[in-house]
This record gives C-alpha cells, sequence and structure tokens, in this order.
C-alpha cells in the first residue's frame, strides 16, 4: 500500500461526478478542452456503472447533443500526420536513381532492389508497431510520439550517407522499427473524440495523407543534388529537420490524451526519476530514493531494521514504477479486447490493406509494359494518373464522404469500400489499348483508354479513402475502453505493415508470371487480389454491433440488421 492510500480517507478518492458518459467509450469522456454536451434534463448526475447498467448508457446516447470538436488538438495531430507523411514519401522519387548508384546493383535488377528496401521498411513496422500501441497504453500517447519523431529523424539523416544497398537496407528497416506514430495519431483522434463528432475528425486523415503524397515527392525529387559525393543528403535532411520543428511543435503544444498519463507528474521530472532510478537501482543503493513513497515518515528509519529495507528494497524497487508509468486499473483478458467483432475487423482490415497496396503495386507495372499484357504508359502519364486520383482523394473526402457516410454508417461503407476495390480490379484488365477501336465509332481508342482508366481509378480511390476511414472508426468504436485503443491501433497498423510486405512482392510476382499467359495474361494478378477483396467483402458481413456506429447514422437510416444487432447487445 502506497502512502497515498495511507493519507487520502477512504471516499474521498471516489468522488460524485457529473461528467455525462460519452459515446465512443461507455466509461471515459474524450479529453478534449471543449465542454461537454449539454445535460439533459432531469439528469442525477450520478455516476452509474455502465458494466453493470449497459442499457442506461443506450437510453441516453439518443439524448446527447454533438460534442465540439476540439479543433486545437485536431490541428496538432494534423502537423504531426502531414509532417511524417511528407518525410516518408520524399523518398520514393529518387529512390530508384539512389539504388542505381550502389554499386553492386545490376541495372537492370533496380526495381527489385527498391522493393526490397520498401518491404524492409514495411516488414520492419510489422515486427514493433503493436509494441508502440501497446507502449502507448502504459506510457501515455506524447511520449512515444515524440521518441518515434526524433528517432525517425536520425534515420533520414543516416539514410542521405548511404553508398551502399545494405546500408539503405538497414537504415529503412530501422526506420520501420521506430515508425510507429501512424497508429498511436489514430489513438488520440479516438480520445478526443467521442461517437458525436468522431466522423468530422477522422474523415479530414485521408485528406492528410494525400497532402502528404503531394508535397512529400515534390520535396524529394526537387532537392536531389547531381554531381556531389552525397547526392541524396539534402532531401534527407530537409525531411528530418521537418520532423524536428514537428517535435518541437508536440512537445509545446500536444496534449497527452490517455487519462492515466495526465495524472503523472510532467514529462521533464519523470525522466529525471527514471535515470535516478536506473542509477540506484543498479548501483545497489541501501536506501534509495525510490522507496519512500511507501513508507511513511515515522516508519522510514525508525520501525524497519537494515534487513527489513534491503529485503523490501528488493520487492518493492519494480512497484516504484507507477511514479512514472500510469496505472492501469483497466485489467481486460485477451478475449474480452480480442472479441468477434474485433477479430473480424482486423482480419477484414488485413484483406482490405492487402487489396488496396496491391492494386497501387500492379497499377504502374500494368500500365507501363507493353500491349497486350500492359497499356503502354509512360512516366509522365502514370504520375498525371496519379495526381487526378490524389486530387479525387481530397475533393471526395473533404465534400461528399462525410454526408455518404451519415447515410450508410460505417458498417456499410466500410463493406462498400472492399466491395468496390474487388470491382477496381475486376475491371483494370478490361482497359482498352490506344490502338482499340473506338467504342460507337465516337473519339479513338487512346481517349475512351483514359475515359476507362480514370473510372477505374476513381471507383478504386472512392474505395480506399472511403474505406480506409470507416476501418479507423470502427476498430476505435470496437475498443472496449480507452485503455486498450493504443493496443487494438497498434495491432491495426501491424496487420497493414504485412499488406505492405506482402502485397508488392506477390502482385510483382503475378504480373510476371501473367506475361506467360495469353489471351488476356494481365487477369490473372487483377483478378487473383481481386478475389481476395471478394472474400472480404463477404466476412464483412459478420461484423455486428449498433455501438461500433456514430450518432450522426441516425434511427431512420439504420437498417433491420442494425436494429438485429441492438438488441442482441441489449440482450447481453
Amino acid at each position: 500500500m502506497t502512502s497515498r492510500d495511507r493519507t487520502v480517507p477512504a471516499g474521498l478518492d471516489r468522488r460524485k461526478s457529473s461528467t455525462l458518459h460519452y459515446q465512443t467509450f461507455p466509461t471515459t469522456p474524450p479529453t478534449s478542452r471543449g465542454p461537454p454536451p449539454a445535460s439533459p434534463s432531469g439528469s442525477s448526475g450520478r455516476e452509474d456503472n455502465p458494466a453493470r447498467h449497459p442499457s442506461h448508457t443506450n437510453d441516453v446516447d439518443d439524448e446527447y447533443q454533438r460534442s465540439p470538436l476540439p479543433t486545437r488538438q485536431l490541428a496538432i495531430l494534423a502537423v504531426i500526420a502531414l509532417a511524417e507523411q511528407t518525410a516518408l514519401n520524399s523518398i520514393w522519387p529518387y529512390l530508384p536513381t539512389m539504388v542505381s548508384t550502389f554499386p553492386e546493383v545490376d541495372k537492370s535488377s533496380v526495381g527489385v532492389y527498391v522493393g526490397t528496401i520498401a518491404s524492409s521498411f514495411a516488414l520492419a513496422q510489422f515486427a514493433t508497431n503493436f509494441f508502440w500501441g501497446w507502449l502507448s497504453d502504459r506510457i501515455g500517447r506524447k511520449p512515444v510520439v515524440m521518441l518515434g519523431t526524433v528517432l525517425t529523424a536520425a534515420c533520414f539523416v543516416a539514410f542521405g550517407f548511404c553508398k551502399t544497398l545494405w546500408q539503405a537496407i538497414l537504415v529503412q528497416a530501422a526506420m520501420g522499427l521506430v515508425n510507429g506514430n501512424q497508429g498511436v495519431v489514430s489513438t488520440c483522434l479516438g480520445e478526443i473524440t467521442d461517437r458525436s463528432n468522431q466522423s468530422k475528425a477522422f474523415v479530414y486523415l485521408p485528406v492528410i495523407y494525400g497532402i502528404g503524397g503531394i508535397t512529400g515527392p515534390a520535396l524529394g525529387g526537387l532537392l536531389v543534388m547531381r554531381n556531389k559525393s552525397y547526392p541524396f543528403l539534402l532531401p534527407n535532411i530537409v525531411s528530418a529537420g521537418i520532423l524536428l520543428v514537428d517535435l518541437v511543435i508536440t512537445g509545446i503544444f500536444l496534449e497527452e490524451s490517455l487519462q492515466q498519463a495526465k495524472e503523472l507528474p510532467p514529462l521533464q521530472e519523470r525522466i529525471q526519476s527514471l535515470f535516478s532510478w536506473a542509477w540506484q537501482f543498479l548501483g545497489s543503493a541501501r536506501r534509495p530514493s525510490y522507496l519512500r513513497s511507501y513508507y511513511p515518515p515515522r516508519f522510514r528509519n525508525e520501525d524497519l531494521d537494515d534487513s527489513e529495507t534491503d529485503n523490501e528494497s528488493e520487492s518493492q524497487s519494480l512497484l516504484s514504477m507507477p511514479d512514472l508509468f500510469p496505472h492501469n486499473g483497466n485489467h481486460l483478458t485477451g478475449k474480452e479486447i480480442l472479441n468477434r467483432n474485433t477479430m473480424l475487423l482486423l482480419g477484414t482490415y488485413l484483406i482490405f490493406q492487402l487489396s488496396n497496396i496491391s492494386f497501387n503495386s500492379l497499377y504502374p507495372i500494368f500500365a507501363n509494359s507493353q500491349p497486350p499484357t500492359g497499356r503502354a504508359l509512360d512516366a509522365s502519364e502514370i504520375g498525371l494518373s496519379l495526381s487526378f486520383a490524389g486530387i479525387i482523394t481530397i475533393v471526395f473526402q473533404v465534400a461528399i464522404f462525410g454526408r455518404l457516410k451519415e447515410k450508410m454508417g460505417n458498417k456499410r461503407t466500410y463493406r462498400a469500400g472492399l466491395f468496390l476495390i474487388f470491382l477496381s480490379m475486376m475491371m483494370m484488365p478490361w482497359i482498352g489499348y490506344r490502338d482499340s477501336p473506338a467504342p460507337f465509332g465516337w473519339g479513338s481508342g487512346g481517349v475512351w483508354l483514359w475515359i476507362e482508366l480514370g473510372f477505374v481509378l476513381l471507383v478504386k480511390t472512392v474505395a480506399s479513402v472511403g474505406g480506409l476511414t470507416s476501418a479507423l472508426l470502427l476498430i476505435t468504436n470496437s475498443a472496449p475502453n480507452h485503455s486498450v485503443l493504443g493496443t487494438l491501433n497498434g495491432l491495426a497498423q501491424t496487420l497493414s505493415a504485412a499488406g505492405r510486405a506482402v502485397g508488392p512482392f506477390l502482385s510483382g510476382g503475378l504480373f510476371t508470371l501473367s506475361t506467360r499467359v495469353q489471351p488476356k495474361g494481365e487477369a490473372l494478378a487483377w483478378g487473383v487480389f481481386g478475389g481476395i477483396a471478394f472474400l472480404g467483402w463477404i466476412a464483412s458481413f459478420g461484423i455486428k454491433g449498433e455501438r461500433l456506429e456514430d450518432t450522426e447514422f441516425d434511427d431512420g437510416n439504420r437498417s433491420s440488421d442494425d436494429e438485429e444487432d441492438a438488441s442482441s447487445e441489449d440482450s447481453q
């Protein structure tokens, strides 16, 4: 028992609260500075336990007004996401040229080695993303974001000095190991919002990624210095500088969103305590200062002999760590965390990411390859088509997606995303050639090539952006409480990294095989991954639960399946 337990009278640490129970998690309100929704009339202000009264939360939910958006914290998270995406995307324009300068690389195999470097980053993220999410549940979101940012900046500096293939692979692997901020940013968004306003917050996250997909390549492509000893150093130094500016902004303005961590001393004090603890623990100090909180003054020296103190020192040394890290009283079993919904969500999310990444990998190869397997587009035409997709991403998210999701809900929007990815993959191999006869005798084969290609890219972009946003919302709402939200998001990002690591290899190999199949060999690769997306779409119908939806998804829009989900939840 700690000194706090002895000094605080019983009952005072369990004060009555008049704070409303918000809807993302029944037990914890969003940690934003904005005022809570207006209290419904007749509210008793009594703090009920939602675990014991599940129906109480559902009854009150309908009376809540929309919570105001924490715009300041959303802006800081947007800066973090944009800085990181700009830095990470800055590598791709010069990476093939960089790889071709390595002495051990055969010029004809540049593509293979570029894929190897990209996969080393994704595989490293696969190994550690779950750890970063778990760690953020233990020490807070802000320390993990700051640590990941500064280590990623150091890796960018090292990447600029790479002169061999193995150096580049190792540095990219190290960058993947220390980079887990994407999942933590999603976790922060889930904690500072509730189900009444989370759609407005999450809808802009893919927009930020889309902007980073424009600013990053521009930075990387323009800053390469030709005829220098280290021609690729400058874009990496600038990327590291952007991350360091992001680090300062995070340290000053980002508020900790993990409630347990907010009760701890300031971060600098915890760091000092950590060094003090390590020094005394490793030095086997006889009366270490980290034991002082465990003994009241009257017991520290007089009533405890040396043997008792030494024994207690051994047993309590690690127990002093709650002074440095938050104590999480919500002990959930693995079955409670990885329930049926979360398992289906994570499984279909892996399929979604695998299909999405495979499309992104297949498209440039397919577009650039010569007929009959490919469509013979040059690099500038491929870049133009991808820019078109980027513009569609921003327009769709800002102008259309929010209203569409209010009508369809998270689950149906997610299912639609999987189905549209399936459709886009099945349509892609049937796009015509430049010299194909014009349908209906209007225009030319080249014109129809661009019309058909633009339509397929439009369908795929809407599917990937809408599906990703809905998946993040579903994963956030499926978490039992905030104490495991970081872990779930870390696991989701781990599966995303697995898709990014496996997708390029499988899709590239299948397309190489498809060149030997005639006719319509290109349908082999597109059809395989389209079939995988179709299986994910079928599995997504097993995702149930009314609480996975936002409050913006009103009762009039709910289907009979949603009503069955609600009744089954109430019966449980």
